[in-house]
């Protein structure tokens, strides 16, 4: 093995956690929303603390010698090099918040400190704290004598360190929820101050009885690495519900991994309290920006101003759909895809609200992942099981994050007469799929649907994602395989349309590029287009070095982490790494093998990374229609010739912001206008009555924030 052309797969997303950080520094976007970059590139980080950086303490903690496997460091050697990166990083997101806060002065947007409030305000401020605030307060105290209070994971708290003849005494605030983050100074202009701030200020008098030597900010972030194998639930007794529901209370208490800081890196205070949390100094960051930036979002609720945020766009129903025709009876003739969130996914819900009512169907299978809060994909399901019908539900309990609405939707499913189920021990179920069986004139049919994201109203105006909804019953039956499998807790070992993971997919796609690799070596035309957000599955890397030293040209859109390294000569030179990060979150999957009438195309939920092809059930559907072959297409050559939001990887494994030197292409706002327009044309063509969309800020990011 070249260690040449492999990136560790930590430092390559962090590399993509730059490039949203980026997006914050682009002149051509309203100021609010390059502010709400910095806020999501935290928000990133901060998963990628819970998650990457707690399995690496933990793997550190049990088995020292143990090495990733394409750059072969160890756990320790990971998170120094992770440290050292982040160190780098934390500062740019710190002076592009305060350019952006300094621009935004201009705009009538002003964030104050402290030092910076009027006598008036400053009066002001000090009745606010007096009323509002210090009722609320809850002072704790750490010293020999008190315990150290737990530390929730990602909340604010004012460390103040008290003079004490006895030793170090802290003294803490926690910066509840209940208080008002933005604190209004002004209308016009709009002026504010952040709760923390103000807290900070006056910490002083809540600790009246001591002299105060020094106060800070501090947020932990803690470890949210646990899975239901994990040793402490192997022999429990639990249902498996209930096994979630005391996973779920045993991460909020796993052991920090990380200390942001706003203030002095150097007190005492805080080495005492690095102690007490077991925090060496590689894990403390200090900041001069908010150590928590989502109340960014908040501010486009203060000013009207549409020069500070994106146009407004609201996705359009899609000119490939009539709206006074059945959508089941549409798609009997010919295969629909959606693409959001240019398209709505309305054609969607509306099939399972008709299937509802429909005396002919028998039953509805479905998996579900994350769900959005008010979710209309469940009030359809319930409805279908109060009518009689069989609902067969699928509810991964597993999707981090969000086991607790998981555990509450699975619950209100099964309440209402769906049958339950929860998969195979040890494998998550990732899947976007849906089957629904009817019986027709004495015939039984089916409708299958698949998609790259989830069934989720709020993501699909936030995530590019592909939806295709097909009678083909070669797909059906397969689709009804995966779903018996499924309740008998088996996997899927044989496929012929469908390609399912853990055993249907990665040996499925490694032939298919063997088969390119075929084409090259005859001299043949040969090909590989991949969409994707990440790639680290060593076994399909090693297969697509491979077909590059033969001569097949594969063109890779990757916009996460990437651990192949592209262009390297004699080695990888005929494949091409582009990411694009911009207003929308790219997530659509999408495998192209093959040209002309050998080409194959398929849409799937699954990343190349060895958690989805092998660890996971997934499942990836061939596009057969002809029409959503050439829409897709047209999508992934539209994303190769973006020059505006695209990213092309470097020989050295880094990416370079490509550069518009002909005509800028955009193809995220590319797809807005073609929706638009295409919106359009079917209406003067129908002629059918279309309300006005209405235009309103929909706080993507803020969204975007919540669903992530």
């Amino acid at each position: 093995m070249n260690p040449s052309l492999y990136d560790n797969r930590e430092l390559s997303w962090l590399k993509f956690n730059q490039r949203v950080l980026q997006e914050s520094l682009d002149d051509n976007i309203p100021l609010l929303e390059r502010l709400s970059f910095t806020s999501i590139f935290q928000s990133n980080l901060d998963e990628f603390f819970m998650v990457r950086v707690g399995t690496l303490f933990d793997q550190m903690h049990t088995d020292e010698k143990q090495r990733e496997n394409k750059t072969n460091m160890t756990s320790e050697e990971q998170l120094h090099a992770i440290f050292d990166r982040v160190r780098k990083l934390e500062p740019q997101k710190d002076k592009s918040y305060h350019d952006i806060m300094k621009q935004l002065q201009k705009h009538g947007i002003m964030q104050m400190t402290i030092d910076q409030l009027s006598e008036n305000e400053l009066k002001y401020v000090n009745e606010y704290f007096k009323k509002e605030i210090h009722p609320l307060l809850s002072p704790l105290i750490i010293d020999k004598r008190h315990p150290l209070p737990f530390i929730r994971n990602k909340d604010l708290y004012i460390a103040v360190h008290l003079e004490s003849k006895n030793g170090m005494k802290l003294g803490l605030l926690p910066v509840s929820d209940s208080f008002k983050r933005i604190i209004t100074l002004n209308r016009k202009p709009f002026k504010f101050i952040l709760v923390e701030d103000i807290i900070l200020r006056f910490a002083s008098d809540v600790f009246d009885n001591y002299n105060v030597l020094d106060k800070f900010i501090i947020r932990i972030t803690r470890n949210a690495d646990i899975s239901e194998d994990d040793d402490s639930f192997l022999d429990c007794d639990f249902e498996f519900l209930s096994l979630m529901e005391q996973l779920i209370k045993k991460r909020k208490k796993l052991a920090p991994v990380r200390m942001q800081v706003s203030g002095n890196k150097e007190s005492g205070a805080l080495r005492y309290l690095s102690k007490r949390l077991e925090l060496d100094a590689q894990q403390i960051f200090t900041a001069n920006a908010p150590l928590d930036l989502s109340f960014v979002f908040s501010l486009k609720n203060y000013v009207n101003d549409p020069q500070l945020c994106y146009e407004p766009f609201v996705p359009q129903y899609p000119s490939c759909v009539r709206k006074n025709v059945p959508v089941a009876d549409q798609i009997r003739k010919k295969d629909i895809l959606l693409f959001y969130p240019y398209e709505s996914i309305n054609p969607f819900i509306r099939m399972l609200n008709e299937a509802a009512v429909d005396p002919t169907v028998i039953s509805v299978k479905i998996t579900l992942y994350r769900l959005a809060k008010n979710s209309q994909i469940i009030q359809a399901l319930t409805d279908m099981a109060q009518r009689g019908i069989e609902v067969l539900v699928l509810v991964e309990l597993r999707a981090r994050f969000d086991e607790e609405n998981n555990i509450e939707w699975s619950k209100r499913l099964q309440d209402s007469g769906c049958t339950i189920i929860y998969g195979p021990k040890g494998i998550k179920v990732h899947s976007k799929l849906l089957l629904i069986t009817r019986k027709r004139n004495g015939k039984v049919e089916h409708i299958t649907q698949i998609g790259t994201g989830n069934y989720n109203e709020k993501t699909s105006e936030l995530y590019t994602d592909l939806s295709l909804m097909t009678a083909n019953e070669d797909i059906a039956c397969e689709a009804l395989d995966v779903f018996n499998a499924l309740s008998l807790g088996h996997l899927v070992d044989h496929t012929e349309h469908l390609l399912v993971s853990p055993l249907c997919l990665q040996n499925k796609v490694i032939k298919m590029i063997d088969e390119e690799i075929k084409e090259a070596l005859l001299g043949n035309p040969a090909y590989i287009g991949i969409k994707i957000n990440s790639l680290s599955d060593r076994l399909i890397i090693e297969k697509l070095i491979e077909a590059s030293k033969a001569g097949v040209k594969t063109e890779l859109i990757i916009r996460g982490l990437c651990c192949l390294i592209s262009r390297v000569p004699g080695e990888t030179d005929n494949i091409r790494v582009t990411s694009i990060v911009g207003r929308f979150l790219e997530h659509s999957r999408i495998y192209i093998f093959g040209t002309g009438e050998r080409r194959k195309m398929y849409i799937s939920s699954a990343d190349f990374m060895t958690r989805n092809t092998v660890k996971r059930v997934e499942v990836a559907a061939p596009v057969y229609d002809k029409d959503a072959r050439e829409k897709i297409w047209h999508i992934f050559e539209t994303m190769l010739e973006d020059n505006t939001k695209s990213h092309i990887q470097c020989s050295n494994g880094n990416y370079k912001k490509r550069s518009a030197r002909s005509k800028p292409i955009n193809s995220q706002q590319y797809f807005v206008t073609q929706a638009y327009n295409n919106a359009n044309s079917a209406a003067s063509v129908t002629q059918e009555s279309k309300k006005p969309y209405k235009y309103t800020d929909s706080a993507f990011f803020e969204e975007f924030l919540k669903q992530k």
